[in-house]
Parts: C-alpha cells; structure tokens; sequence
C-alpha cells in the first residue's frame, strides 16, 4: 500500500471537488492505471503460490483470504480517494466476499449504503466515478447502492437479498449507520425461521433441476450443480440464521455434525475450492463449469498421473464425483435435521414398525442406536421396510447418520449370511420401491459396503461424449429404466417393452444384470467377460438357482450383442438374424437380453435413445424371435428372403392400383440385392415414386417412415462418379443425421439409392426442409467430377476427444466388393469427407451403414473398384492416406 500511496501523490491531488473536469479525469485515468497494476501484481503472486502449493495440498483456503484482503486494501485506496467521508455513506462487501473469500476471477459484490436522510441526494457524480475506476481498473464488479429502508424493503420482498446482507462486512464509512443496517435486517425483523428455511430450500430444489438433479454431469459446475459450493453455502445460511453462528463450525456447537464430519465437510469445501481457483486462472475469468477444456490440465496441475487402465483426467473426475457426492449427502442429511428442527413442530406421532424400528413424523428411525452393532442384518431389513411402504416419507436424519457410521458392520463375515441376501433378494422382488431404494442404500454407503466391487466405480468416469453419467449412477439408472418398463411408464419412447416385461418370470435377474454389467469399467481387461465371472459369483452366493445363475451371467457378458448387433449390421441378411438368434438359443433369453439393452442406452445418454434405435432393435426381437421359433436347425436362406419380398410387395402393389406388366418391367432392371436389403413397404414405396409419371428415367423423393420414425430418402438418377459424395455433400449441408445408406445401381445405369435421415434436432424432416433438399440434390446430381466436402468448424466439446481414426479392410464381402470398418470421432460433415475422399480415390460405394455412439462414429462401407473389383493392397493404402487427408 505505501508504493501505491507513492504513485498516487506523483499523480497529484484529487482534484474531485477544486480541479477541472480534465485534471479529474486524469487522475481517475491514473489511479485506475495504478489499480490495475496493483491487483495483477497481487494476482500473479497469489498465481505462483497456488500453483507451487497445489500438488502436495497447498492451502488454497489462505489465499482465497488474502486475495480479499489485497483487493480490499484496493478498494479502500480508491474509495478514499474519490469519495468524501460522510456520517451518513458507508462502503460494505455482501455476499461471497462479504465472508472474505474471493477467487481469482469472482465478483467483488459491494453496496454502498446510504442513511435515510440522504436517500434522495447522494453523492452522484463521486460515487459513479468509484465504481467506473473499479470497472477501468479490471475489477469484476458487482455493486448496488440502497438506504437502509430500501435495505429493509428489499430484504423483505426478496430472500437472495436478505441471505446477501446477512453476511454484509462493513470496509469503510461510520460503523453506526452500518449496524443500523444490520439491526433492521437482522432475521427475526424479515424472515421467520421457517419461512427462511422454505424459500432457501425451493432455491436449492430449482437449482439442482436446472443441473438433472444429478451431479454426475460430464462438464460439472463446482459451485451451482448438486454437492458444490451452493450447497455448503446453503447449510451455512440456515445455521447463521437460526443459530446465528459466522461459520460452518456452529454445526458442531449445536450437534448437527460430529467432528469427523465437519472435517469431511471442510475437506470437501478445500477441495472444490482448490478447482475452483484452477480454473479461474486457467480460464483468465469467472469459470464455475468444469469443461473439458480444463479437465485434462486441472488434473495433471492437481497431481494427477495416467495409469495402465485409468487417464489422470478420470482419477480427478473420480475425486471430484466421490467429494461432490459426499457433500451432496451432508446437505441432504443435514437440511433434514434443519427441517425437523424448523418445521416438526410438538409432540411427534410414533408408530411402531416391529420391534426394531419405528415412524416418526412419518420417518422411519431406529428403536435404538445400538441396533446395527447388535443385528448388522437390520441395516439391509431397513430398505424392504421402506420399498414395502411408500408412504413412509423417508429416514429420520439421527438413523441416516447410524447407518453410515455402522455400515462397515456389513463385513466379509456378515455377507455371508444368508438372512443379508435374503433381505436384498426381498427387495429386488418388491412391487414397489427397487430403484428408490437401492439409489438410497447407494446414496447412504450401504450398497458398496454389501457389494464391495461396486464401492470401486462410485464415482467413477469415462473420458467421452458416450457416457453422460459415471458409473455407479448409469447403472442405477439401467435400474431405474427397467422399473419403468414393469410399470409401463413412458410408453410413447419405449413403446414395445411392457409387453415384454410381462413375459419374463424373475424380474430380479434383470435388475442384478442392471447391477454387474459395468461393474468391472476401470479394471482394464474386457468389462464384460470379467463382470460376468464376478455376477456368477455373487449370484451362487445369494444361493440363486444354477440356471438363473447362468442366465445372469450370459445377460452381463452378452450386454452389448443386441446394440451392436442392431445399429451397424445389416438386418436384411437372413444370416445376421440367424447368427444373433443362435447366441440367444431360446426366447427367453431374448426377451431378458432386449429389455436390459433397451434400459442400457437410454441411461448411458438421454441423447442417445431415439425412434430409429428403437426400431432396430425391435426389428432385431422380432426377426431373432422368428427365427428360433422356426428352429435354429433350419435357418432363412437368403433366396427365401428374396422370394417373400418380392411376392409381398408385389401383391401389395396390385392393391394399390399398379399394373403388373409396369412393376415386372421396372424390377427387371433392379439388381437381385434389392429384394434382400429393402423391406416390403420400402420396396413398395420405392416402385411407386419410380412409376410415378411413366417409369421416369430420374426420381428424388422424401417420406416419413412411421414405423421407424425417420425420414427416408429415395434417390433413383443416372449413374456417375461421385454421386454419393453429391448427396452425402447436400445432406450435410442441410445438418442432416444420415442414419443408414442403402446404395444399389441398377442394370439399367440408376443409382438407386435410400437413405434414412433425421433432421439436426433429431426428428423426421418437415415439408420445408424436405422440398429444399430434394431442389438441391435434383441439382447436385447433374453435376460431374469432384465434390468437395463440407467445411464446418468442429464444436469446443468434439475437440477434445479427436483421435486418429481406425480404418479396417474386410474381405469377403462379396467377390465384387471390399468392407470398409470405419472408427473415429464424430464430427460435422464427417460422411462427406469420407464420401469425397473415396471418389477422389475413383472408388464406388455399393452399402453404407452409420452407428454413432456419443462422440464416435463406428461406420461401414462396401466399396469397391472402378472395374468392380475388391480393392487391391496398392488401393487400400491410397484410400487409408486419402480420408486421413480429408479429414485434416
């Protein structure tokens, strides 16, 4: 301060009151200059400190601290050197840095708090010129200017107002106007108790909406989501209020936290500070989300190394999951006991529920404290009390508490006991309750203390755009989904799978596939195999039969057959159907396998589940399920397949109007493929718009498929060079999602080609974009030679996870054709890169079949050379190079 008080007397004098406007402005100019200079200086050295500290745990608390303290010496500079001392003007920090905590790029919440006398002429023209010399200085500044009964009366109105004051800290002006704003504000002049308990309650509720009441989101944020700094300011708010304790520690003075506790809850704020204070400087600005733009540098800044199985970025995301989760559980727990303090108000109605436990208030609690050392049994009776009666509103905050500090009774010893698995069995088999309950046992420690394995992906992440949640909750959530299969809730996205649910016998076998399915992520080795070793275990543990035993394991190593099985293969090929159906061997292990599919993407990514999925997979049942019930001995041939096509649709047709000699004319010149790869209704459609007008040479038409719920498109043009990146090139110009490609020439010289689209929003084209998409392709396809592809930015959360794509070549697709497997990272305008990349290389592409998971693309192309040739090795090394190039 004595260097600034240095550069401030070579500035001159504050010529405020006697100078010219000029001089005025000269001086604000410098002391804003010297500000500015002051606060990076002070910024910088903070910055070497947290960095040099961080990795062996420097304390982030201090300097939080201490940058309040040099921005305040700051603030004081330029208040007292432009605004004159008055009894009735005082300069006050509220909020966040009324608690002196400040981060790097946080907001300096100041009020400037007149007496009543002056409310009507303060000091204008000084008072603007302190807060733009703040704002020139670089100061991110939050300020209001109020009397003490605009004070009152937006305390009053507004309850983020009075929770602002509350924590008010006076920096400058008379003491006695600041206490008297204090005293008119204080809690029991307006907010109750309750009421104040209510209104920060409903804040915290729509908060945590605005983040899918989870905390498990892939780009977090420390400070508003669920478990994050609100939350701990939330708990401090009610206490300061009703107890009128200044800290967190008054939680221990009144009983609501034991030591332990309040340790785990000052740990917790340390950390989140700690990131929070990373990502400031690394962001140069205010940043509460934890982007993928930081992770990666946060967690090698924070100490963090890569691991054979598991990337530093995980082990921080698994820390941050596991603090924010215990944090969330603290709040939870305690906002409880706030509740019962506030709210329950008399003499509490018991009713006893058995010998051991009891409703209070409608709260289920323990008969005594020593119930969980005496029968460790009862801490898994508590949840098949709960599930069997949904009007129990919940657990009392005292028996939560009982519950985490005796789970670890749940030992080796004590889960072999037969009376433990029987109670967990009873609770997968309730009517009732099975999610809820087992997201509270989770919530409450007491599912990893019974199922150890499942303690190690608590928290747990996976570095992509395919996996929303971490790993405990999207198995959770695989649970949850299933429960809403058996009570046929959301029919109108899972349309077919309460039918299929009310087939299956052993509900529960579901739900512990659901449980082990991903239970090994983060082991390293293949996820399905080794959980499937570990679900039999458990399964003959929990005395299950042997063929019920069986059938969960084959359920966990299986998990993934029917999704990668649906999207990209052909279900066309009668031998697909029957290579899928021959690893179900019977219905019922189909019937479990869909359903446990089904729940599995949608609780990966709300994104992730659509109408086009939903009807591959039931294409899948449906097909599979015919072909067991026709035998396994005796699959479909190919020629078979062909045979029903044609003689469907053809007796379709004759319904509709056509005349016979004009559909034998046209199919004649349609190649053999075509009756094997279109089903009936896309063959009808396809011969009707090629009909239309007299078999016309050119036809480009769009429907919505209602069974698939998807845009189908149907391009029949002369053949050229190029015309699949043509189209692929429009498509992507229009921000269409290509879902599949099915690309024939016919004898005659067409293209006859059909592609399944949604639009950007993922749904079916509406009439504008259809019309504008056929106008372009009617143009594209007049055009010859080279079409360049779409040059479209790649978004901020696609660029963190570019890597070099994986091309393999695959023979024996046919004796004309070479399969293409194409792995990579999703991208705008990635299909017709590839497209373009191919005609470049003067390849033909015969089949396309598109499967998009989150950020990755897995891709299948029948290509084949000019001469209709497989590709050569010379060809496959010139394409490999080609896309590579096109994709750069």
């Amino acid at each position: 301060m004595t260097a600034i008080a240095s550069q401030l007397a070579g500035a001159g004098e504050n010529p405020a009151t006697t100078g010219s406007g000029q001089d005025q402005i000269e001086f604000q100019r410098a002391l804003a200059g010297i500000l500015s200079q002051s606060l990076k200086h002070a910024d910088e050295v903070l910055a070497e400190r947290f960095w040099s500290g961080v990795p062996t745990g420097g304390q982030v608390t201090a300097l939080v601290e201490e940058r309040a303290w040099a921005v305040e010496q700051l603030l004081l500079v330029a208040w007292n050197s432009l605004v004159p001392s008055s009894g009735d003007l005082c300069l006050v920090a509220v909020g966040g840095y009324g608690r002196s905590e400040l981060h790097p790029g946080s907001d300096v919440d100041l009020m400037i708090l007149l007496g009543n006398s002056d409310a009507h002429r303060p000091p204008r023209t000084q008072i603007e010129s302190f807060v733009q010399v703040l704002w020139d200085a670089g100061f991110y500044l939050g300020h209001s200017v109020r009397s003490v009964v605009a004070c009152v009366e937006e305390s009053q109105a507004d309850v983020t107002t009075a929770t602002t004051l509350m924590e008010a800290r006076i920096l400058a002006g008379p003491q006695a106007l600041f206490d008297e704003m204090m005293v008119a504000t204080a809690p029991d002049r307006v907010w109750s108790a309750p009421a104040f308990f209510e209104a920060k309650m409903a804040e915290q509720v729509e908060r945590h909406s605005r983040f899918n009441d989870t905390a498990y989101n892939l780009e977090p944020n420390i400070k508003e989501g669920p478990g994050g700094l609100r939350d701990i300011q939330m708990i401090s708010w009610v206490v300061r209020r009703h107890f009128g304790a200044t800290g967190l520690g008054g939680l221990v003075e009144h009983g609501f936290l034991t030591d332990p506790e309040y340790g785990a809850l000052l740990q917790g704020q340390n950390f989140l500070w700690t990131v929070r204070f990373a990502l400031h400087l690394l962001a140069g600005r205010s940043e509460d989300r934890l982007l993928f733009d930081y992770q990666r540098e946060v967690a090698t800044r924070l100490g963090f190394r890569d691991q054979d199985a598991n990337l530093a970025v995980e082990q921080f995301m698994q820390k941050y999951y596991r603090t924010v989760m215990r944090l969330e559980r603290l709040n939870e727990r305690l906002l409880q006991l706030f509740q019962e303090e506030l709210l329950l108000h008399g003499d509490a109605e018991v009713k006893p529920l058995g010998a051991d436990f009891r409703l209070r208030h409608g709260f289920l609690e323990v008969v005594d404290d020593g119930l969980f050392t005496r029968k460790p049994a009862s801490l898994m009776k508590l949840f098949v009390l709960l599930a069997r009666d949904p009007k129990i509103r919940g657990v009392r905050a005292s028996t939560i508490r009982l519950i985490r500090q005796h789970r670890y009774e749940l030992d080796e010893k004590v889960r072999s006991r037969r009376l433990v698995h029987r109670y967990f069995l009873s609770l997968l088999r309730q009517q009732e309750g099975v999610y809820t309950q087992l997201q509270r046992m989770s919530r409450y420690g007491v599912l990893a203390a019974y199922l150890p394995i499942f303690g190690q992906i608590v928290g747990r992440m996976q570095y992509d755009l395919f996996h929303v949640y971490t790993v405990d909750q999207h198995t959770l959530f695989v649970v949850r989904n299933l429960r809403r299969f058996a009570y046929g809730k959301y029919a109108e996205i899972f349309p077919h799978v309460q039918s299929v649910f009310r087939r299956i016998g052993r509900p529960e076998l579901l739900y512990l596939a659901a449980i082990f399915h991903d239970i090994v992520k983060g082991r390293g080795g293949d996820h399905s195999t080794l959980g499937a070793v570990d679900a039999l275990e458990f399964c003959q543990l929990i005395g299950l039969e042997a063929d019920d035993c069986k059938l969960v394991s084959w359920l966990v190593k299986e998990h993934l057959l029917m999704s990668r099985t649906a999207q990209p293969k052909d279900l066309s090929d009668p031998a697909t159907i029957h290579a899928f159906a021959s690893r179900m061997g019977d219905k019922r292990y189909l019937d479990y396998l869909y359903l446990l599919t089904v729940a599995d993407i949608e609780a990966t990514s709300p994104k992730l589940w659509n109408s086009w999925k939903n009807s591959l997979l039931w294409e899948l049942y449906l097909s599979s399920g015919r072909a067991i019930r026709r035998g396994l001995h005796n699959p479909m041939l190919r020629a078979t397949r062909i045979r029903e096509t044609r003689s469907g649709t053809f007796s379709r047709l004759l319904r509709k109007g056509l005349v016979p000699v004009e559909i034998e004319k046209l199919w004649k010149v349609l190649p053999e493929a075509t009756y094997l790869r279109f089903n009936p209704d896309q063959l009808q459609w396809a011969t009707e718009v090629m009909l239309e007008g007299g078999g016309r040479k050119a036809a480009i038409a769009i429907r919505e498929s209602k069974p698939h719920r998807v845009s189908e498109l149907l391009v029949c043009v002369p053949d050229h060079d190029g015309l699949f990146a043509a189209i692929t090139r429009v498509l992507d110009e229009m921000g269409t999602n290509v879902l599949a490609a099915k690309v024939l020439t016919t004898l005659d010289g067409r293209s006859f080609n059909l592609f399944q689209l949604l639009d950007r929003h993922g749904g079916v084209l509406n009439g504008a974009d259809r019309e504008e998409i056929i106008a372009r392709l009617e143009r594209a396809c007049r055009m010859e030679g080279p079409h360049e592809p779409v040059n479209r930015a790649i978004p901020r959360i696609l660029r963190h996870f570019v890597h070099e794509p994986v091309m393999t070549f695959v023979d024996g697709a046919s004796e004309s054709a070479t399969i293409l497997e194409f792995e990579s990272n999703d991208r705008p305008g990635l299909l017709s890169r590839i497209a373009a990349a191919i005609n470049a290389c003067g390849l033909q592409v015969h089949d396309a079949r598109i499967a998009t998971f989150g950020e990755r693309v897995e891709d299948t192309f029948v290509i084949s050379q000019a001469n209709h040739q497989p590709l050569s090795e010379k060809a496959r090394e010139l394409l490999t190079r080609t896309i590579k190039e096109h994709l750069e």
